[in-house]
């Protein structure tokens, strides 16, 4: 789905003030507030937005160690693999790849020792092959969507 001018600003109203209520963002935007919730239920219903929960940081929660680790998976064992993967708490994404390894995912931890056990507890699983770890060590660029949204918008990066 492409969006214009106007779903780009209204994304990034939305991202700088997530709380803000469509009366309002249809003051700022300069258009009817049945159009601003058009485009939003329009851009909710085909997976632009996917929703509105708080950002989380995970080291606010006591988790400050974030890594990502490669895995090799046997074969014919990747849904088994996902599951056991999506009950780790620890495990924030995970994403099947290409090129050096099946899949990666995104873990944290409260410390480099308790990362050991973090990943001993994903690898802990017979599909799981090999396992390959990064420590991340600072997020210059956090996950951001706002340059995307404008370029997508047609306004540039």
């Amino acid at each position: 789905m492409g969006i214009d001018a106007l779903d780009g600003r209204l994304l990034e109203l939305l991202a700088a003030e997530p709380r803000i209520g469509v009366l309002e963002a249809s003051r700022r935007l300069g258009v009817a507030r049945g159009t601003v919730q058009a485009r939003l239920d329009r851009l909710r219903g085909s997976g632009v937005i996917r929703g509105f929960g708080p950002d989380v940081d995970p080291a606010a929660l006591g988790y400050p160690v974030t890594a990502f680790a490669t895995l090799e998976i046997r074969q014919g064992r990747g849904g088994e693999v996902r599951a056991h993967l999506a009950a780790v708490p620890e495990v924030l994404e995970l994403h099947t790849i290409t090129g050096r390894g099946d899949m990666l995912c995104r873990l944290v931890a409260r410390s480099n020792a308790d990362l050991q056990r973090v990943i001993d507890k994903v690898v802990g699983f017979e599909g799981i092959v090999r396992a390959s770890t990064a420590i991340v060590m600072e997020n210059p660029v956090p996950l951001r969507i706002v340059p995307l949204v404008r370029q997508a918008a047609g306004g540039g990066g």
